[in-house]
């Protein structure tokens, strides 16, 4: 794993992914510390920590991002951190959240997965590259979100397929028949390949590896390159890519007329919130209102009416 100190950036803004598989004996405490730097630095941001170990999106301006780093790798739990940097705007999270948790990311196994023990091969981004241009026979495997892998993905990736992570287990056999296969696990920034490139290796897939990095790392340097589309990112910028506009591909499909968009807008029933690719005409077409369903449209509905006639008898 790479370890050298955070990419030098010159905008006003950067975004800074991370996460550490490292034993926290008193996570409570270690929230306390982070929040204090966190505040201290004016930093934004979500934070997980564990006793595995921490995982974190921060946004803050790029001197005060570079004394973060500083401070943590001067801590020899977090001093060989990846850090992945990208383009922040100042506003890509509305506030600083840190919690305690059980796991730094929720797979939920019977029995865990601790990634100093059981993990997949870690591939780089250049080994990647030479893969690719070496025609090697392999099959990447996208262990994200399967809405996150409908607007950008690598090249005849397969996705698992997963609603949410924690769906993993049950989702194993759909990939049985790539047991003997070379796989490359990818994800986002390389916190949930740790867990996935591990359960496999246990559950008998023989020759495992996983993106070291994660997608991001990969995209940094390769823009437009095998990776086609856009990053889901989790935060207000929804997305992001490296590539200029002239090269950039657009992957994603309007759910209701197939044209090619990136913007996702949540289901308008409150209770659903799920992820729903829709493009300007139809947006517009629906007045800013969009369901992912006909179920969640008619949920909605519904209330509107009964609210409507309860107003109605008030008066």
């Amino acid at each position: 794993m790479e370890s050298d100190a955070l990419p030098k950036c010159t905008d006003d803004f950067v975004v800074i992914l991370f996460y550490r598989y490292v034993r926290i004996e008193h996570p409570e405490e270690e929230l306390k510390k982070q929040r204090s730097l966190c505040e201290r630095l004016a930093l934004s941001g979500r934070m997980i920590i564990a006793e595995e170990g921490i995982n974190a999106t921060l946004e803050g301006t790029t001197g005060n991002i570079e004394q973060y780093s500083i401070e943590m790798r001067a801590d020899p739990r977090f001093a060989d951190i990846h850090w992945k940097r990208s383009v922040g705007t100042g506003n890509a999270f509305p506030k600083l959240k840190i919690k305690v948790r059980p796991e730094i990311v929720s797979l939920h196994l019977d029995e865990d997965i601790d990634p100093n023990q059981i993990t997949g091969k870690r591939l780089a981004p250049d080994e990647l590259k030479q893969w690719y241009e070496s025609g090697k026979d392999f099959v990447v495997v996208d262990m994200r979100n399967d809405y996150e892998h409908r607007v950008g993905r690598f090249k005849d990736s397969i996705l698992s397929p997963l609603q949410n992570f924690r769906d993993l287990p049950q989702k194993i056999d759909k990939i049985e028949n790539l047991k003997s296969k070379t796989i490359l696990t990818v994800c986002t920034g390389g916190v949930r390949c740790e867990k996935a490139s591990g359960f496999l290796v246990r559950e008998g897939f023989t020759d495992v590896y996983q993106l070291d990095g994660g997608i991001v790392s990969y995209m940094e340097k390769y823009p437009g390159q095998e990776f086609e589309g856009t990053l889901y990112t989790f935060d207000n910028r929804i997305t992001m890519d490296f590539d200029s506009p002239e090269q950039h591909r657009v992957v994603g499909t309007c759910d209701f007329c197939e044209n090619k968009t990136e913007a996702f807008h949540n289901c308008n029933n409150p209770d659903c919130n799920a992820k729903v690719l829709v493009c300007a005409t139809c947006l517009n077409n629906r007045e800013g209102k969009v369901f992912c369903s006909n179920e969640c449209r008619y949920e909605v509905t519904n209330l509107q009416r009964i609210d409507n006639e309860q107003a109605t008898n008030l008066l």
